[in-house]
Formats: structure tokens, C-alpha cells, sequence
């Protein structure tokens, strides 16, 4: 199987999709997308997949990282989405992807007066993890602390009227579009024609037309069934009608906020079931998140407002023991859920997915989340009806072939990585490894400091 994707398989698959009828066109190049090929390659399906951008381009690489089970789902009474998402996150952490999650322990601090309560919620997200069939040495049971050891979990707690903690174990990704890139290269062991850079311009149930944007060059690929997987762009492809959902998070120094390898719920003053997080990264970064709030527009690459900004540093700043400020920002980022519309606010909104089929045949995936991606893309094959074969995603491991580490360029990141990225991840240029192999990009003093170094080798590679 070669898994490699790089400039040169790009051109070669590019010219031989031009030249077959595939099975099935996939078109988006994110978790969905790529789970999308694997699923369909897996079968034995001729597949192509078109990238308007970079794998992992949009919301797919701006998630928390979590690879969540369900609690918050089971919370609102959605008993089927809660199992479900506690299913692949089992399926992820310890058959699919084991190398690319881990175990993420999860302290509530319990200040005076606090909802005593949040412990029956974990309980049930214990049940839910024993109902998946994962095992507690994968996610051990939640227990209380005394404040002395919540303390020693995150020392950047406020002490004050601190009487302990609840501790809860969830799944945490090594990043988020590293697991877009693994499927989409596993994808390609299998035999798809994975393809970035190639911008479609109008869809059919049969193929699609798109233009090549290194080149701009257009083409015509035909394929016999044609799946939409674009995300909160859908309906510039397809008839569908989201209401999309911005999600923001700050990215500041973990050692400086008082926190180590035990990420912080934190209740959302005023708010019942709604929480932040303060996550721990490689690298000794941390992800402060996260916001939903409702968007109208739909940028390539969204902003922080402001008034995200203030909500996250004060929501996180009620439980800790300093108060954080603009000057802890080194970083921010934004993603965009692709909610279906109905009536609410877009917190209130299912998370479910659906498959929707228009009158000229295109096949769109929409909604989900991140953990269940995996279900979402055998739910789409499924709606081919061009194989009888069942999906197989949950036994096929992610391709998994780190370097070994040479001269360090950015924190937590390699020359060998680079050149990795660039010969077999599919990286073209240097946002592609800076901003998605990477996430250098993420803190601009970084990025600054590292560009140069990834422009010799993606000169010299």
C-alpha cells in the first residue's frame, strides 16, 4: 500500500482521475471528506477526492481536540447520540487511532457553593464509556479529590474556598488535522486519488467541474455517484440549509496560566450545562475554549472577535488563581460548525448528522461532529447503493509512520517533520506545513521565526 502523498502523486492522480469514471466523487477534504474516501475506498469503490484548498483547510483542523463521549448529549436526554459518540470515541482511541489520541484527564473544581451535582452527570458518562466497551484502563472511572491534590492537578487553581475537585478522563487527538491527513493518506493506500488544490465550481449527481488552482487549468471528473462534504459550505454546492456556528479558542502558555497535563472544565457563569476548557498541548501551549455563537458569513478562515476574547479570559479567570488578560493571548483561532438549521440558539442545536440528496443526485453530508466522522462517512456510502459490502473503517488502522526527530525548527516540531510533510503528507507549500501538518503557524512569533527555515526545505526537498 503506498500511502504517500506528495506533489508528484498529486499531478499523476490528477491526470488519471480526468481519464476514469470514478464510483464515487467525493468533494471536501476534511475529517468527513477523507473519512468519506477511506470508507468508500475500503469497499473497493473507485474514488476520487477534490480539495479546494489544503486537507484539513477548514473546520476540521479549529476543533477543541477532544475526542468527546457524548456527556453532553446525554445531558440534553439525546440518549442514541451520547452511545454513539462514546462508541467511536472508543473505536478511535483504541483500534483506529490509538496513536494519534490519548487519555485526557478532566478536573471540575468544587468551589464553595458549587453544583454538586456535575458528579451524577459523570457518573452517567462512566455508564456510557462501560456501554461502548471501553475499558477503564483506557478511561479510568471519575472520582473526588481533595482540594490538596486538585491543587497538584492544576496549580494555577484558585485556592480560595477550593474544596476539592471531580476527575474525568476523555479523549484527547494528538491534533486535529493530522487525523484528516492519516485518513486521507490511508485513504490513498487503498487507491484513492486524492486531490488538493482543485476548486469545484459547479456539482452534478454525475461529476463535477473544477479548476486546478496551481495551474488554473479547468477539468472535468465523472464519476457514477457524487457525495458533498464540504462542511459550512455545502450550500454554495448543494441545497441545504445550515445555520453555522462560530467556535473560538485562545492559545496562551500553559506553564503561565498554572496549568500541566490535567486539562480544567470550567462552568460558564449563569449558564447551566455549558462549560469551558483549558486544554494542554505539546509543546507546553495550551487551548483556552470555546464559544458558540451564530454567524452569517462564511470566511475561508474565520476571526476571534473581540467579544470572544473577553468572554474566554473572564469565564477562565473565575476559577483560576490570577486573572488573564490580552497580554497571556499568544495565539487564537476560530472554527465554524455546520449546524442544521431549526429553531434555537446554535447551543441548542442538534449535533446529529443527515444525509440529504438533491433532485440532480449530489449526496450531502452535513452536521455531525469530529468523534462520530467515522459514521457519518459509512452513512453517505451507504447512500451510493453502489456496493453491498459493509463499511469496514472500525478494524483499518491509520497509517502511522512518525521521523525520527533531527534539528529542532519550532517547539515540538523538526526538520524531519517538515521533509515528512512535504514527501509523503501532501504538503505543497509552507502555510500547508506551518498552519495543518503543523501548528506552528498558530503563534505568530513562531511562525515568524519558523518560515524561513520551511522555505529551504521545501526548496531543497
Amino acid at each position: 500500500m503506498n500511502t504517500s502523498l506528495n506533489a508528484g502523486r498529486r499531478q499523476h492522480d490528477l491526470e488519471a482521475a480526468q481519464r476514469e469514471v470514478a464510483d464515487v466523487l467525493v468533494v471536501g477534504g476534511g475529517v468527513t471528506g477523507t473519512g468519506v474516501a477511506l470508507d468508500a475506498a475500503s469497499r473497493g469503490l473507485r474514488t476520487v477526492l477534490l480539495e479546494a484548498h489544503d486537507l484539513a483547510f477548514g473546520t476540521s483542523r479549529w476543533s477543541s481536540k477532544l475526542v468527546h463521549g457524548g456527556l453532553r448529549y446525554l445531558a440534553k436526554g439525546d440518549v442514541k447520540l451520547a452511545h454513539e459518540s462514546a462508541v467511536e470515541r472508543g473505536v478511535l482511541m483504541t483500534r483506529t487511532a490509538p496513536h494519534l489520541t490519548r487519555t485526557l484527564p478532566m478536573l471540575f473544581p468544587l468551589h464553595a457553593g458549587a453544583n454538586h451535582f456535575v458528579m451524577a452527570g459523570l457518573k452517567a458518562g462512566n455508564a456510557l464509556r462501560i456501554a461502548a466497551g471501553t475499558s477503564a484502563h483506557v478511561l479510568p472511572r471519575p472520582r473526588r479529590v481533595p482540594g490538596h491534590e486538585a491543587l497538584a492537578l492544576v496549580p494555577g487553581l484558585d485556592p480560595v474556598n477550593l474544596t476539592g475537585g471531580l476527575l474525568s478522563y476523555d479523549g484527547q487527538l494528538v491534533d486535529d488535522a493530522r487525523l484528516v491527513v492519516a485518513l486521507a493518506r490511508t485513504a490513498a493506500g487503498f487507491g484513492a486519488r486524492v486531490i488538493t488544490r482543485a476548486k469545484v465550481v459547479a456539482l452534478q449527481g454525475d461529476g463535477a467541474e473544477a479548476r486546478d488552482t496551481l495551474t488554473g487549468t479547468a477539468f472535468t471528473i465523472r464519476a457514477r455517484a457524487v457525495i458533498n462534504a464540504t462542511g459550512v459550505w455545502a450550500g454554495t454546492l448543494a441545497p441545504v440549509a445550515l445555520t453555522p456556528s462560530r467556535g473560538s479558542h485562545l492559545v496562551v502558555d500553559a506553564g503561565a496560566v498554572g496549568l500541566t497535563s490535567t486539562a480544567l472544565t470550567i462552568p460558564v457563569p449563569g449558564e447551566r450545562n455549558r462549560y469551558a476548557f483549558l486544554l494542554p498541548q505539546a509543546g507546553g501551549r495550551a487551548y483556552l475554549g470555546l464559544t458558540d455563537e451564530p454567524v452569517d458569513e462564511i470566511p475561508d478562515v474565520p476571526a476571534v472577535p473581540e467579544s470572544d476574547v473577553d468572554f474566554l479570559l473572564a469565564t477562565a479567570s473565575g476559577v483560576l488563581r490570577r486573572n488573564l488578560t490580552r497580554d497571556d493571548v499568544i495565539g487564537s483561532y476560530a472554527g465554524l460548525r455546520p449546524l442544521l438549521r431549526a429553531e434555537g440558539t446554535t447551543a441548542d442545536l442538534s449535533r446529529h448528522h443527515a444525509v440529504l440528496k438533491a433532485p440532480n443526485g449530489v449526496i450531502t453530508i452535513v452536521g455531525g461532529k469530529l468523534t462520530t466522522y467515522r459514521k457519518m462517512a459509512a452513512d453517505a456510502v451507504n447512500a451510493t447503493n453502489l456496493t453491498q459490502l459493509p463499511c469496514r473503517t472500525k478494524d483499518i488502522r491509520l497509517v502511522d509512520d512518525r521521523p525520527a526527530p533531527t534539528t529542532p525548527i519550532a517547539p515540538g516540531v523538526t526538520e524531519a517533520d517538515v521533509v515528512h510533510a512535504i514527501r509523503h503528507e501532501g504538503a505543497l507549500d509552507a502555510d500547508d506545513v506551518l498552519d495543518r501538518r503543523t501548528r506552528i503557524g498558530l503563534v505568530p512569533r513562531d511562525r515568524e521565526k519558523a518560515a524561513p527555515e520551511i522555505a529551504k526545505l521545501l526548496a531543497a526537498v
